[in-house]
């Protein structure tokens, strides 16, 4: 096996591309994970983690990457980042207010995306369309720029009751999703919630929830020369060292022979990752 890199794992930095393209970050370093499809891949697990904000060793990563003192005390680990309606800053007790300033009080989307499915999501206007590759979504549609990440939870909070917020990983990895109409679901979620749309725009203002009617659909494709008929998790606590021939790269996940490993899953865990090199023809 040839190394290719060891270090601090990050999750896998994605572009736009025809298909999308992926590299595995370790430490200050990338390495090209699209040249390594069809090769056989060793992940191996090096027994540490280290905090992605301070970097002290921990036995346990909290909220993807972080030691539990960081995880009680900052702002990214809090509760309304999960649930960005319960948002506390407006009350004075954000574990950092000017982090908050900084990331919640700046436009959002809210969003179709077709995944393992038809479901609504949010995220800063300025993670698109990563947010959208990070959770392997097919097609994607902003329908409404919000003006807080507060608000745009609530909005969400009002759609999900027609349309799921989550995606079915399990069906994500066993194929592309049907093609949808998102534009037609857009405008019936308009239709059934419009009610409470209006009245979120009365309580904040019209200009702090504008609809994105001109929006049109993204098509997304992954580099997957075969998706699996079963599907198998791979987990480095259990088995630190995975060997398999890289069939695909989908969302977080690497797509191998022998199952898939999500890798955002171990964000700050100290990782090698070699491959066979192919025999010259």
């Amino acid at each position: 096996m040839l190394e290719l890199g060891r270090g601090r794992l990050a999750k896998m930095r994605v572009q736009l591309g025809g298909p999308a393209q992926y590299g595995l970050p370790l430490d200050d370093a990338c390495v090209p994970l699209n040249p390594l499809i069809g090769q056989r891949l060793r992940l191996e697990y090096l027994g540490a983690i280290h905090c992605i904000h301070c970097g002290r060793r921990t036995n346990k990563s909290f909220s993807q990457g972080y030691c539990y003192p960081c995880f009680k005390k900052l702002p990214q680990c809090d509760l309304c980042i999960v649930s960005p309606e319960k948002c506390h800053h407006a009350l004075g007790t954000c574990r950092d207010p000017q982090w908050g300033e900084d990331f919640c009080m700046s436009d959002h989307v809210v969003y179709l995306a077709n995944s393992s499915g038809i479901k609504v999501g949010i995220t800063r206007a300025t993670q698109l369309p990563t947010r959208w590759l990070d959770q392997g979504a097919s097609q994607a549609l902003p329908i409404l720029r919000v003006a807080t990440r507060q608000q745009s939870g609530l909005v969400e909070d009002l759609l999900r009751s027609q349309v799921a917020d989550r995606t079915n990983w399990r069906a994500l990895l066993k194929g592309d999703a049907e093609p949808q109409d998102l534009p037609a679901m857009r405008e019936n979620l308009f239709e059934q919630c419009g009610e409470g749309i209006v009245a979120l725009q009365q309580r904040f203002g019209l200009q702090a929830i504008q609809p994105l009617p001109a929006a049109e659909v993204l098509e997304i494709r992954y580099p997957v020369e075969a998706y699996p008929t079963k599907i198998a998790s791979l987990d480095l606590e259990k088995t630190p060292v995975i060997e398999g021939v890289l069939r695909g790269i989908k969302g977080q996940y690497l797509i191998l022979d022998c199952g898939v490993i999500n890798i955002r899953k171990y964000t700050a865990y100290q990782l090698a990752i070699s491959c066979k090199p192919q025999a010259a023809s």
